[in-house]
């Protein structure tokens, strides 16, 4: 049986390798600290559990549009304009099977045979598969600790060409936890738009921002209305299996992703849809808030860990909940420390080959969604393989 070239070009994705590596090793009677996967250990809200429950009566839960609920749709609206002091009409909200089906369906639209696409190095790896998938060519640009790991002004005019058609930006960014200063964002925002170019932000961890609990995020939305703005429910909602995400687009491009979501997943699940509505009550929001500032305190947790064992964090994280480590004083790749790591001291991490591919192999991701006690824990250990290594 043949594959399609499209098939044997993916690369794996190594958090979920190094997830099976660790439960084997948990079938063998071994304890493993999970710092690997980008999963809150909160689930979803009490009032959208509870909504749940009261919908599994056996009432029919039928096919909603391929767009999502009207009242789902109109909540998402809202909360932009509570939340990040937007206006936008529900009628430019796609709710979609997870972010990832609202990539996938902006991928499908935009991207043609040869269409380059300009993406940061590191970024998550299923970005610029999608783009791939569709036959695009994604223009990778490396980025250092000098700019937080992500794309600027500069290094975007540097690796522009003739033929670009999109920029597509992660800001708070997926492995970093970093986010793209707001006047460097409008700037290249600009620049993409006057070239004709379209812009897909991704802000699935805009609203697990450090800052102050009064703070409002800033979206993308505010001073770009035509950009695509990516967005979830596994994050900030802590409803990751769940595969519920959705995506802000101009009105004028709702019915052709409305005929690619129909064609591609018929809707999004309905069951999901009628519990998320909850998400958006007062008890819900003030227990994203809780659990927000919680993450924080386990980033200091982490941090202060992580220099104890003399490991290097070069931009400390604003968003998210991801650290990104530099090994590279260990002498050992990054794929070759978490290895070591996970078999010798039972912590599962995820290697820099994940989110780059521009040479840089001596970094490892370390997720801070686990609880307190698993994190002191993690340190503990990878203080000792420290140690055991030095």
């Amino acid at each position: 049986m043949k594959f399609s070239k499209r098939a044997q070009a993916i690369a794996p994705f190594y958090a979920m390798a190094f997830g099976e590596k660790a439960a084997k090793l948990e079938a063998q009677g071994h304890h493993v600290v999970k710092l690997n996967i980008g999963e809150p250990d909160f689930g979803a809200t009490p009032d959208v559990l509870k909504a749940l429950g009261e919908l599994q009566n056996g009432a029919p839960l039928p096919y909603t549009s391929a767009l999502g609920l009207p009242e789902l749709r109109a909540a998402i609206a809202h909360f932009y304009k509570t939340q990040h002091d937007v206006n936008i009409s529900p009628n430019r909200i796609v709710v979609t099977a997870g972010a990832s089906a609202a990539l996938l369906l902006l991928s499908a639209a935009f991207v043609d045979e040869g269409s380059k696409v300009v993406m940061g190095d590191p970024s998550y790896p299923c970005n610029r598969q999608f783009i791939r998938s569709f036959g695009g060519q994604v223009d990778l640009v490396s980025t250092q600790a000098s700019t937080r790991f992500q794309l600027n002004m500069d290094l975007l005019k540097k690796h522009w060409h003739s033929n670009t058609q999109g920029l597509m930006l992660a800001t708070p960014s997926n492995p970093t936890g970093t986010s793209v200063p707001i006047d460097e964002l409008k700037a290249m925002c600009e620049f993409a738009k006057s070239h004709g170019a379209w812009r897909i932000i991704d802000e699935i961890y805009l609203n697990l921002h450090h800052g102050d609990a009064n703070a409002k995020p800033v979206s993308a939305l505010s001073f770009d209305d035509d950009a695509f703005v990516v967005n979830s429910f596994s994050k900030y909602f802590g409803m990751t299996g769940w595969r519920l995400g959705w995506c802000v687009v101009p009105e004028s491009c709702v019915n052709v992703l409305e005929n690619l979501a129909q064609n591609y997943y018929i809707c999004p699940s309905s069951i999901a849809q009628k519990a998320a509505l909850k998400c958006f009550t007062s008890n819900s929001l003030a227990v994203c808030e809780s659990r927000r500032m919680t993450l924080v305190k386990r980033k200091d947790i982490v941090l202060n860990g992580l220099q104890q064992c003399g490991l290097n964090v070069q931009v400390v994280p604003d968003s998210a909940f991801y650290v990104y480590i530099d090994v590279s004083h260990t002498g050992l790749t990054a794929m070759d420390f978490c290895e070591r790591v996970l078999q010798e001291a039972h912590v599962a991490l995820t290697p820099s080959n994940d989110f780059g591919e521009c040479g840089n192999q001596h970094f490892v991701r370390l997720s801070f969604a686990s609880s307190e006690k698993d994190l002191r824990l993690g340190m503990e250990r990878l203080a000792a393989f420290m140690r055991s290594i030095a």
